[in-house]
């Protein structure tokens, strides 16, 4: 048999991706070492600066040294951008969270103002309904000095929407003494008359309403005549053109003849003069006093006229009549010693 001679480089590459010590420390050990430790050595070099320029930086104002040295002034300049890049987001983080808490402070404070806004807006309207309200309540003592009659105050609570009647609905009824045929007037003048009642409600016909008719006369020259509603915003005055005197911008009173309003009461100013189609009477349109579409608060006189004490006075049982009354009997309810008496004056 012969022999096989192996050297030490053989038995080396024998071993596949084995590499002594020394071979390769000396082709790439060195720059791998240097690439590991760099950046940490980098960081402390400029650590150290710092430190080094912040101890040597502290020197009284009064040494006299103006300039920095030549090192420091190197180090503030490399370090003057790093900072600025690392600061930027910092900053505008915390700008961004300070901007958004004042927002929130500022949405607090705007919730605060409008609060605040609201309440004033609802002392102001209290106030303002308060001096209407002292309005009222003045000319309503005045109303009581020029007209003796008593007077219930009384809010407007409903319209009555039919297209072909012109009412509206107060809260004050038979339980405060309202009957149908009261009167119903604003400090302005004529609303209308009462023409139903509950116990805590009235249904007021007012001066426009069809039905509505009213002996008026012409406040400068005593012209009469009647006015009537028509169903809209404006009054019919007919009157007689033979004795009659009237011009644009008369004032329109009550007569005090209709039995329903007292005399002098307002009802409208003259708008306007036409033909009533015939030769002995002219129609004047007439503006109303009172704005009956914006009604609030009205007066209902607690009285009645004769003719609406004829109209709404129920009468009493023991007035019916039975039957046809002979001519030579007595009135119904007369006493037997009455009877007696014209029997005894009727026999003589």
């Amino acid at each position: 048999m012969g022999l096989v001679t192996i050297s030490s480089s053989d038995v080396i590459n024998f071993a596949p991706g084995f590499e002594p010590v020394g071979k390769g420390t000396g082709r790439g050990g060195m720059p791998d070492l240097l690439k590991r430790i760099g950046a940490p050595l980098i960081v402390a070099f400029l650590i150290l600066l710092t430190i080094v320029s912040m101890v040597g930086g502290r020197r009284s104002p009064g040494d006299g040294q103006g300039e920095l040295p030549w090192w420091q002034a190197v180090v503030l300049e490399i370090a003057a951008p790093i900072e600025r890049v690392i600061s930027a987001p910092i900053n505008g983080v915390t700008d961004f969270f300070e901007e958004y808490v004042d927002l929130l402070g500022v949405r607090a404070d705007n919730r605060r103002l409008r609060r605040r806004i609201a309440e004033i807006e609802s002392e102001n309207l209290q106030f303002r309904e308060a001096l209407v309200s002292s309005g009222h309540l003045a000319r309503v003592a005045s109303m009581r000095d020029e007209i003796e009659i008593p007077m219930l105050p009384a809010e407007v609570v409903g319209l009555d929407v039919a297209p072909w009647f012109r009412s509206v609905l107060v809260d004050r009824g038979s339980q405060h003494g309202v009957e149908p045929g009261y009167p119903v007037i604003t400090p302005n003048g004529v609303v209308g008359v009462v023409t139903a009642t509950s116990s805590h409600a009235a249904k007021t016909m007012l001066l426009l309403d069809r039905q509505s008719s009213v002996d008026a006369l012409v406040q400068r020259s005593r012209a009469r005549g009647v006015l009537r509603g028509i169903g809209r915003d404006q009054l019919e005055f007919e009157f007689v053109v033979r004795s009659a005197d009237v011009v644009i911008g008369d004032e329109v009173v009550t007569s005090g003849l209709g039995g329903i309003y007292p005399k002098g009461l307002r009802l409208g100013r003259v708008a306007e003069l036409r033909e009533a189609g015939g030769r002995l009477t002219r129609i004047a349109v007439i503006d109303p006093a009172v704005d009956l579409g914006q009604l609030e608060q009205v007066f209902v006189m607690l009285r009645r006229g004769p003719t609406m004490d004829l109209l709404y006075r129920a009468n009493r049982a023991e007035q019916d009549l039975e039957g046809p009354v002979p001519v030579s009997s007595p009135p119904p309810g007369q006493s037997e010693d009455a009877k007696a008496s014209a029997a005894a004056e009727a026999g003589s």
